[in-house]
């Protein structure tokens, strides 16, 4: 049928196989011819190379994490670490020369639309009648044939799915919120997913907001909607809002700590709370100034894994507590973020239980996803080394997170800091109404003797978690770590003959950061602005959480000298009930 042409004379040996290449639109023919023109079949030399590439990449492989292990450079190689790179590189180029081609091929016209010439015609004209009158009704016939089997294998939607997701689109794409709300009360739309289905937070939490007040018959009306920006909450800082809740947001000071000047923003809504740290900041000031360090800086977690016996859970512990792993798990760890440092790690066993307590630098970051991914990593490590190794959870609560701790008391967490100062006899008389010897004698029978009679956990201070939780509030922290942060022992001693007083704080484990989280909101932001930390230091990662650390400390010295103050005067009854008390009708608030 179709008529062949004999090459001319001067073609070279491979003109009839390409011309037989062109002709024959049968691959697996032409692959046959290629494979016979090779010393040995095609298949064999795929195989070859592939044997090869991955080979070496798996020798490569283990040499560079037993480097890793022995804290040898990357950059050192052997011998045959040279020969496996040549072998890799080898391999690699033949076989993307061998598929690469292949693939763009897949892509290109055929050799018989570019290079047709006058002889090819009568070929070209009578294929293209075959496929008009053979292969495309084939095709046609074979196309109809699977649509019917897919229809047949596939059942339809049932008609309830059906109209539920017709439901859902056509509410969705009403303007009428009348609408919308009808179908969150009826449970047609889920709440949560208004967001992504509106493409308006703003919509979504008002209507979210009066599908709610339908439902539980309550009225919401006190509770503001407008006036916030719900997309900077959205996926970081909020689930499902309905509106926000007013705190108001007092200034202390200005604080004179470490030679700086700081107006200490503070969320509260509790009276005789901003008033009293400010009257602890004017004594600060007048006596000096206050002096602040940082002992420690690391955010821990540790997680609980478990072993078969007691004897393989020691075998890790002693692992991770030798100094000569300490580099390799580090190098591991680090990888989390360029600001993850690893610190520190101790071990704790219960049993055939294993608690590691990771500790780690984490930059201007309070650092709990940080140090958490970096724990992940080092996990992920350890487990070729102790396949056994059940890991159980992620936080074994031995870090300790949002929860009162021995461990944060004596190891601390976060930023463990200390604020001290020299109040004069004349400001103690004059600001603060006392005298030095009644806050001595004080400080010791209640943040002393007192705590430890009642069995305190690091609370042998006054009031330290009422000026740590309305920082934190006014700065986007996390306010639940206010648990942790607010441990803190108050001290107070005479000196300079016992006519001065000196007061200082212990908090081993305030946990602040200022990027993350709700550092990013608008008004928090503006409250880390107005004391110079907003966001990351340039000039050193870490200064700003470390400096927001020492205004929490600087305040809490302020508050705790101030309240102290007013026991010893026996003052408090009388300021909470002049600032501390509402004049209007409570019964009448509530039952509007």
């Amino acid at each position: 049928m179709f008529p062949r042409q004999r090459p001319f004379p001067t073609q070279s040996a491979a003109a009839p196989s390409s011309e037989k290449m062109k002709r024959n639109p049968n691959p697996k023919a032409a692959a046959a011819g290629s494979d016979a023109a090779v010393p040995f079949p095609l298949y064999l030399a795929n195989g070859v190379f592939l044997t090869l590439f991955f080979s070496v990449v798996y020798f490569l492989l283990i040499r560079w994490r037993e480097k890793i292990r022995n804290s040898t450079p990357l950059h050192v190689v052997t011998v045959s670490e040279i020969a496996a790179m040549v072998a890799f590189l080898a391999s690699f180029v033949y076989l993307i020369g061998f598929f690469g081609v292949d693939f763009l091929h897949s892509f290109l016209p055929s050799r018989s639309d570019l290079w047709a010439d006058d002889e090819d015609e009568t070929t070209t004209i009578n294929t293209n009648k075959i496929n008009k009158t053979i292969v495309k009704p084939m095709v046609k016939q074979m196309n109809e044939q699977r649509e019917f089997t897919v229809a047949k294998t596939i059942p339809p939607l049932p008609p309830v799915a059906k109209q539920q997701k017709k439901l859902e689109d056509d509410v969705m794409s009403l303007d009428d919120d009348e609408e919308v709300v009808k179908s969150v009360v009826s449970g047609a739309v889920p709440s949560y997913s208004l967001e992504s289905k509106l493409g308006n937070c703003f919509r979504a939490a008002k209507i979210r907001r009066e599908a709610l007040q339908r439902v539980s018959g309550r009225s919401m009306e006190g509770l503001p909607l407008d006036g916030f920006d719900y997309e900077s909450i959205l996926g970081q800082c909020c689930e499902m809002p309905v509106g926000f809740v007013q705190i108001p947001v007092g200034i202390a000071g200005p604080l004179l700590l470490d030679g700086r000047e700081y107006s200490v923003p503070m969320a509260t809504t509790e009276g005789c709370l901003v008033a009293s740290t400010n009257r602890g900041c004017k004594a600060i000031h007048m006596s000096g100034g206050a002096t602040s360090v940082i002992l420690r800086d690391g955010m821990t977690r540790a997680p609980v894994v478990r072993f078969g016996s007691a004897r393989r859970a020691a075998d890790l512990k002693f692992f991770l507590e030798d100094p000569d792993n300490f580099d390799t798990l580090s190098v591991v760890f680090n990888r989390s973020s360029r600001f993850a440092k690893l610190q520190d790690i101790k071990c704790a066993i219960a049993g055939k239980n294993l608690y590691m307590r990771f500790t780690c630098s984490t930059g201007d970051a309070m650092g709990m996803n940080m140090v958490s991914k970096g724990v992940q990593n080092v996990l992920d490590f350890l487990q070729s080394d102790f396949p056994d190794m059940d890991v159980i959870g992620i936080s074994g609560n031995y870090c300790s997170d949002k929860k009162p701790a021995a461990v944060n008391w004596i190891e601390g967490r976060g930023k463990s800091v200390v604020c001290e100062a020299v109040i004069t006899e004349e400001v103690v008389k004059k600001v603060l109404k006392t005298d030095v010897a009644s806050l001595v004698e004080l400080n010791m029978l209640k943040n002393l003797a007192g705590s430890a009679m009642a069995g305190a956990l690091g609370g042998f201070n006054a009031h330290a978690a009422n000026i740590v939780s309305a920082v934190f509030i006014a700065t986007g922290q996390d306010p639940a770590q206010n648990v942790e942060s607010s441990h803190c022992m108050t001290m107070m001693e005479a000196v300079n003959g016992g006519k001065d007083l000196h007061i200082s704080v212990t908090m081993p484990s305030i946990e602040v950061g200022t990027v993350g989280g709700g550092t990013q909101l608008a008004s928090q932001s503006a409250c880390l602005n107005l004391l110079g930390v907003k966001g990351a230091s340039r000039e050193a990662p870490g200064d700003n959480a470390r400096m927001l650390a020492t205004i929490v400390a600087g305040s809490v010295l302020a508050g705790e000298l101030s309240l102290m103050s007013a026991i010893s005067a026996g003052q408090l009854v009388k300021s909470h009930m002049k600032y501390n008390r509402s004049n209007r009708d409570l019964a009448q608030v509530a039952s509007s």
